[in-house]
């Protein structure tokens, strides 16, 4: 009966939302109709750090894991959406005086290929309008700009088409991070209060504030899950490999010594430490800029919320409401079945989740394909 509910009733099929970690790759489809969103499919495959080995080593270990994913789970069609990874995102702030649409674009092209060395003419330059801020006796608008060099960008594309997909799309993974929770901010006053969305992935975090719908700070940092075992390691005089050997050790059994146990912990605490200090500097900056407006909540995504120590220390530090995303909290889970319990827990899906849902409400067709200019294939619209 259920079955033929859903075979009966007219769904939108989303594209498959491609989150290409630097360790873990997650991939998930939805299906939107008029009762709300259903997961036709998600599937995540380790794929090991390119940090010990070249890109093309890595690359050759992406393009099968992909083609694994694809086969095991129930994905339809090839449409793809994904995004550059975060190396390979360039992201920079802009203040500029109030000036005519055409000229505002302009000057945010020449800024981002002269502060990231492009060409404007052919490299990909995006922007959303962060709000209006107080410089002195001037009010002007700040500008968040995202870029992305032509070539990285095909290099990308085909990686993806290697593995038999069809890119309609690449999104900048801070839109996608907000996009995917700003859907479950339906609340009146989570709607009037700025919100942190952190994605602490394996080597790079990502911090977007969001208020009333729109994005005003997005700041990425080259700290990310891999500094807890590289700390480890530091402090015990051991190869990052061992270190997470020891870690998965002391989770699975108690043959580790209680002095190894504490020396380790100590070393989790002041990692997570140093890492809510940074994020405590995007808070400031924002309080700063941007008078009157406090962050209120904090949700946490990525392979992060993994380091209980994590969530314990930007609790504190923050001195916020701090909280594990659930990106797939509202959605019909069924057709997914007993793989359920193996996405749990879900949060490193949250980029994979706002990508897919980039095709909700605009036609694949309208979206940018591979075989046209890239002038505006970086979309960064929420």
């Amino acid at each position: 009966m259920r079955l033929s509910h859903w075979m009966n009733r007219r769904e939108k099929i989303l594209p498959i939302g491609l989150d290409i970690g630097h360790n873990v790759v997650k991939m998930i489809q939805l299906a939107v109709s008029e009762d709300g969103v259903r997961v036709l499919a998600a599937e995540r495959a380790v794929v090991g750090s390119n940090e010990a080995s070249d890109d093309d080593s890595w690359r050759r270990r992406v393009a099968p894991a992909v083609r694994r994913l694809l086969a095991e789970g129930a994905f339809r069609g090839p449409d793809v959406v994904t995004a550059l990874p975060a190396d390979d995102l360039k992201i920079t702030s802009v203040r500029l005086a109030e000036t005519p649409g055409d000229d505002v674009e302009q000057t945010l092209r020449r800024e981002a290929a002269h502060r990231f060395a492009l060409n404007p003419k052919i490299d990909s330059v995006s922007y959303v309008l962060a709000g209006s801020v107080r410089q002195g006796d001037e009010l002007k608008n700040e500008y968040i700009l995202f870029a992305g060099d032509d070539e990285v960008i095909r290099e990308h594309i085909a990686l993806v088409e290697e593995v038999g997909l069809q890119p309609v799309g690449i999104d900048a993974s801070p839109c996608a991070l907000f996009r995917c929770f700003e859907r479950v901010l339906r609340r009146q006053e989570d709607k009037e209060r700025t919100i942190m969305f952190l994605d602490v992935g394996h080597r790079y975090t990502t911090v977007v504030l969001g208020r009333a719908g729109e994005i005003c700070f997005v700041k990425q940092m080259a700290f990310g899950v891999s500094r807890f075992a590289e700390d480890i390691a530091a402090r015990l005089s051991i190869s990052v490999a061992d270190a997470e050997s020891l870690r998965r050790k002391m989770t699975s059994s108690d043959s580790v010594d209680a002095a190894t146990r504490r020396l380790v912990a100590d070393v989790l605490h002041g990692t997570a430490e140093q890492l809510a200090a940074e994020i405590s500097l995007c808070l400031r900056y924002y309080t700063v800029t941007f008078r009157g407006k406090r962050v209120e909540r904090a949700l946490l995504a990525g392979g992060g919320v993994h380091e209980e120590a994590l969530l314990t220390v930007m609790r504190h530090h923050l001195a916020i409401e701090t909280d594990i995303a659930e990106p797939l909290r509202g959605f019909d889970l069924t057709s997914i079945g007993a793989n359920t319990e193996d996405l749990h827990p879900a949060a490193d899906f949250s980029l994979a989740v706002g990508l897919s849902l980039k095709g909700w409400g605009a036609s694949t067709v309208a979206l940018v394909k591979s075989d046209v200019g890239l002038e505006s294939i970086l979309e960064g619209a929420p």
